[in-house]
């Protein structure tokens, strides 16, 4: 049958991102009958949508891509070292070609609503153009930053001239020379945007409400010669990742904070800031994101950095946070940020003292005056981790709603299933650690332990599987607990679940997303469920029973 006439699958994977290829990759070599349902009109997630002007990796080219082939690995040539998104885009289109995915996928298919049917162990889809599907498993790759969030003030569609969020940026072109543009928001996103465009725009104001700690990216061009030298090394380069809390090539320092001399921690933060990448973050002393005195030294070098890249003081002072320290929420990478601060048609507008009133049909107003632009760019983020899945109207047993389940927190077990919604895996869900660390490495381990649990059911004529509760209860508890140790708990970050743009999300409350164990704590756990036979889950053989008594009944 075809994707269209088609009504039932094995396997339903919904996202056609980096999980989403990976997933029905490897469903594709077990032959199972699978399908992905991805609501662009193409795949590549994350990296379809976002192709605003300075978009690009913070982690390193050659650690995000694939590992589980060889013959890829040894073909594809990272251009950067921090890849941008047109190339990103590219190597995805590569891999699905390359390994004839793209047979699997159904494109402008957006869940709507998934109910699970308990007489028959399947899940039941409603997708956007009027299909309803069933499948025995859905597997869940929606993404972590997918669902965009615009500021709480009135009159958005009162403007006049161009306005989009950044993850919604025209495919093609946007003339940006002589126009008036409004930047709001100063996050990860805004911070990339900013440094790319401050010299391709007329006039450039930016609207900031909170700054964000940032480090130089260092970002540089990959010879064919250190390409063959990777190529050669990406055995070594793989394992070094499984190794790190992050699954970074940077791992943490092994010396103490306190067992060495200031002069000498100095000497380190100014050989890291100037090296590559998120070194000074993640190749850092342990103690800054536990220790507030080592966090507050570490705090006070970079506000030094910054003040000496922004020839303004007053500027300066404005783009250093006070609400948090430096690294106790996801470091964002900039290229010439702080010096786009330095160009006479760059203004900055801070609206802790401005407040934003309203979006006008010219442009923007703030408590002490109007603004006119050409563009409104809106780097207002996301509603992070939980946001895509909230978008899915889905129902597990007794037709209980994932987000009336999560409405005050998510609890999962191991961020991979959640009770009462069996057969609904999720590789990247809340609470595992691919949320904290450098997400594709996180992918791989997620789809292949969902996969191997697939392949254990199986092989058993298995058609159920649903997480016990204590299970999900312990695990939510012991993500929980380590927060406690970290300084992060604090921070108004989506880590803590944090955002002012979607009710519920506020200061005050605080939603316990990502594992903060480390990559190879996290494995172990993992693989320790695994290797147990899974004792946590519960299985059942359909309508007809729970197999284990079926194939005890059968041996009498």
């Amino acid at each position: 049958m075809t994707g269209e006439a088609k009504t039932h699958y094995e396997v339903i994977v919904v996202g056609a991102g980096v999980a989403g290829i990976y997933q029905i990759k490897r469903l594709a070599d077990l032959g199972i009958d699978a399908t992905v349902l991805e609501a662009a009109p193409d795949l590549g997630g994350t990296w379809y949508w976002n192709r605003y002007p300075g978009c690009r990796f913070d982690s390193e080219s050659y650690t995000y891509g694939f590992s589980f082939s060889r013959e890829l690995l040894d073909e594809w040539h990272w251009k950067e070292r921090f890849s941008g998104q047109p190339e990103n885009l590219r190597y995805l289109n590569y891999v699905a070609d390359k390994f004839d995915l793209r047979r699997h996928m159904q494109f402008n298919c957006k869940v709507e609503a998934m109910q699970f049917d308990e007489t028959r162990d399947l899940w039941q889809l409603r997708i956007s153009d009027g299909r309803a599907l069933t499948c025995r498993f859905v597997v869940l790759g929606i993404g972590l930053l997918s669902a965009p969030t615009m500021p709480r003030v009135p009159g958005i569609d009162d403007f006049k001239g161009r306005s989009f969020h950044t993850y919604y940026w025209p495919h093609e072109p946007v003339d940006l020379a002589g126009k008036n543009v409004a930047v709001i928001g100063t996050g990860a996103t805004g911070i990339q945007l900013i440094g790319e465009i401050a010299d391709k725009v007329g006039e450039l104001t930016v609207f900031q409400r909170r700054p964000n700690w940032s480090a130089p990216l260092n970002n540089s061009e990959i010879s064919d010669a250190e390409m063959a030298d990777i190529r050669a090394r990406y055995d070594e380069i793989f394992a070094a990742c499984a190794l790190t809390p992050g699954s970074f090539v940077h791992g943490p320092d092994k010396r103490g904070f306190y067992e060495v001399s200031r002069e000498e921690r100095l000497k380190t933060w100014d050989r890291l800031y100037d090296e590559p990448g998120f070194g000074i973050w993640l190749a850092n002393f342990r103690e800054i994101f536990m220790d507030e005195a080592a966090n507050a030294e570490l705090s006070e070098y970079i506000a030094g950095r910054i003040r000496e890249r922004v020839n303004d003081p007053d500027i300066a002072e404005k783009l250093i946070p006070r609400d948090h320290g430096f690294g106790v929420q996801r470091l964002p990478l900039e290229t010439r940020y702080f010096e786009a601060y330095n160009r006479d048609n760059v203004q900055l507008v801070d609206l802790s003292e401005t407040p934003l009133v309203r979006v006008t049909e010219t442009g923007l107003r703030t408590s002490a005056r109007d603004y006119d632009f050409d563009i409104i760019v809106y780097a207002t983020g996301f509603d992070a981790i939980t946001g895509a899945y909230d978008l899915i109207d889905i129902r597990g047993i007794a037709g209980e709603r994932l987000a009336d389940k999560w409405k005050q927190a998510p609890s999962t077990f191991l961020g991979m299933l959640v009770h009462g919604f069996p057969n609904l895996l999720m590789p990247t869900g809340p609470q595992s650690a691919s949320a904290s660390t450098n997400f594709p490495r996180g992918i791989e381990n997620g789809v292949n332990w969902c996969t191997n649990l697939l392949q254990y059911m199986w092989d058993r004529g298995l058609t159920r599987a649903d997480a016990t509760l204590e299970a999900q209860e312990r695990w939510t508890a012991h993500v929980v607990k380590m927060y406690e140790i970290m300084l992060m708990r604090r921070a108004k970050s989506w880590f803590t679940g944090y955002n002012s743009n979607v009710a519920g999300h506020e200061e005050g409350t605080v939603r316990y997303f990502v594992y903060n164990g480390g990559t190879p704590k996290f494995l172990g756990i993992i693989n320790g469920v695994a290797a147990g036979g899974y004792r946590e889950i519960a299985f059942g053989g359909g309508a007809g029973g729970d197999v284990k008594a079926k194939a005890a009944a059968a041996s009498v």
